[in-house]
């Protein structure tokens, strides 16, 4: 059974837009929001040179890697074709207006991975 861990609220996301929620080990999550108001997590990293996803473009349900242009889908993480690769995604609920991602994929999910190098962007502490 999984435990829940509120993140942020639905409104602290930017409609088509993105929060990383930063981890003291491995790279940090991005959580998305599209214009249906969905949410959707995923490592902050792009499956093709790494690039941060929480400074990408969101439509629909994908991003848009902010370095080359990738488009990710937001639902599975994985690269659309002719592009091929994928970035772990993570489990999220949304319980009123307040977003949940499982704990212990924040601990233990994709830490092994580096985070990317980027510029700023709002941080949610956990």
């Amino acid at each position: 059974m999984s435990e829940w861990k509120p993140i942020c609220r639905v409104d602290d996301i930017p409609v088509l837009g993105a929060r990383r929620v930063n981890r003291p080990v491995g790279a940090d999550v991005a959580v998305f929001r599209n214009s249906e108001n969905e949410v959707f997590a995923l490592l902050d990293r792009c499956p093709h040179k790494g690039g941060p996803l929480s400074q990408g473009i969101v439509f629909g349900t994908s991003v848009a890697c902010p370095l080359h242009n990738w488009s990710i889908g937001l639902d599975d993480g994985c690269a659309k074709a002719p592009d091929e690769g994928c970035t772990p995604r993570f489990a999220v609920k949304v319980e009123g207006d307040v977003v949940h991602l499982d704990a212990h994929e924040l601990e233990s999910h994709a830490i092994d991975l580096p985070k990317p190098v980027a510029g700023p962007k709002r941080i949610i502490e956990v």
